[in-house]
């Protein structure tokens, strides 16, 4: 409700609850999915109640998943004909923070930084507590987390505004970050990111291409989502004076001049209250050529909206340098428009080894693997 304008006092808009319990495979709707000619769509792990973000492990045969409400991290082994789950961590406070790298798992809550050395051959193994090298902030809204190792070999973690709009209570949130392995070396990397779920690194240039999350309550039509790129470090993305391509806030914004002058603008928008998630860069083999180096990008879908929107995964096709965007969807079906209901909400990708992509479901707690074969002529 913060932020709310009182001409909305009686709307009942409110956030979408996620069904707490299993879904077997056989009660996934897949025939309402729908992919471009020549993919594939098949249900290739369940009981992933929550999942969210994945990390692969290095051999690959495993993939870690965190989770938002239910606590609890998994692991999914990859049995080639099946997939087999079990619970890593529970009882955490929204541990939706996964990374993998040099054999060992990191994982991030909103209190908490774990690592779990050599944990695809010593499962039952304690974690190292690292969490007081990173100086985490306190506040909960948007300081779930999203994790990734990039290029350089260094963690990166963004800590979000802790509101849905407001001058934050201090330089500690709305940034990206990035760290040495062990919690040492901080450094901020980006500033005025209000909720980035998800980010990758650009196959070419190396640059790092973020999702952030529009604030809630301007109405069904916007600001809407924004698919940004850090060219240098430093950049400045506007939370909370400045939104989309360059929206001046009626609230903390109201008598500032110039409120979007020095932010970067957003290499496109995402559409209105659309929960962009995970972003992955295609680099496999599997798929025709005319998907390499092009981004995948979950959208889980709307909550504030009277008309619901997203629930799919797109594609942005764009220039090394953001120029000439183009999005098209890829994956939908999980929601019905003329009814305006929905029945899945796709939230992060992965990249397998043989090419195939891995996609999460947190509403189901169900991954997809998407395929492709030449059709025949």
């Amino acid at each position: 409700k913060q932020g709310q304008p009182a001409n909305m006092a009686d709307s009942k808009l409110a956030p979408n609850p996620g069904k707490m319990t299993e879904t077997q495979a056989s009660e996934v709707p897949l025939d309402k999915l729908k992919l471009p000619k020549g993919f594939k769509v098949e249900v290739w792990a369940t009981g992933l109640v929550g999942g969210r973000a994945m990390a692969l492990s290095d051999s690959g045969k495993k993939v870690y998943v965190g989770t938002r409400g239910i606590g609890r991290v998994y692991e999914v082994t990859d049995a080639g004909d099946k997939r087999t789950v079990r619970v890593v961590v529970d009882k955490l406070t929204q541990p939706s923070g996964v990374a993998f790298q040099g054999g060992s798992l990191y994982v991030m809550a909103i209190d908490k930084v774990l690592r779990y050395d050599g944990v695809e051959d010593k499962p039952a193994a304690a974690p190292v507590d690292i969490t007081k090298a990173f100086n985490l902030p306190p506040e909960q809204h948007h300081n779930w987390k999203y994790l990734a190792f990039g290029p350089d070999k260094k963690l990166y973690v963004p800590f979000g505004g802790p509101c849905n709009i407001c001058e934050p209570p201090s330089k500690e949130y709305a940034q990206l970050r990035r760290y040495n392995p062990d919690g040492t070396g901080m450094e901020v990397i980006a500033t005025g990111i209000r909720n980035t779920q998800g980010f990758d690194w650009h196959p070419k240039t190396g640059e790092i291409w973020f999702t952030d999350h529009g604030r809630d309550w301007l109405g069904d039509n916007g600001p809407e989502d924004e698919l940004n790129r850090i060219s240098k470090p430093g950049l400045f993305f506007g939370f909370p004076y400045c939104h989309a391509k360059g929206i001046p806030d009626p609230d903390v914004a109201k008598g500032k001049k110039d409120a979007c002058k020095g932010v970067t603008l957003p290499v496109t928008t995402m559409g209105p209250h659309a929960a962009v998630m995970g972003i992955k860069f295609y680099t496999g083999n599997m798929f025709p050529k005319e998907y390499q180096g092009v981004a995948f990008v979950a959208r889980k879908g709307s909550w504030n909206r009277t008309k619901k929107f997203g629930y799919d995964v797109v594609t942005v096709k764009a220039a090394a340098d953001g120029k000439n965007p183009k999005i098209t969807p890829f994956m939908t079906g999980f929601m019905d428009p003329k009814a305006n209901t929905f029945w899945g909400r796709p939230a992060y990708i992965a990249q397998m080894k043989d090419g195939a992509l891995l996609v999460s479901d947190e509403q189901l707690g169900v991954i997809y693997r998407i395929s492709y074969s030449a059709p025949k002529k």
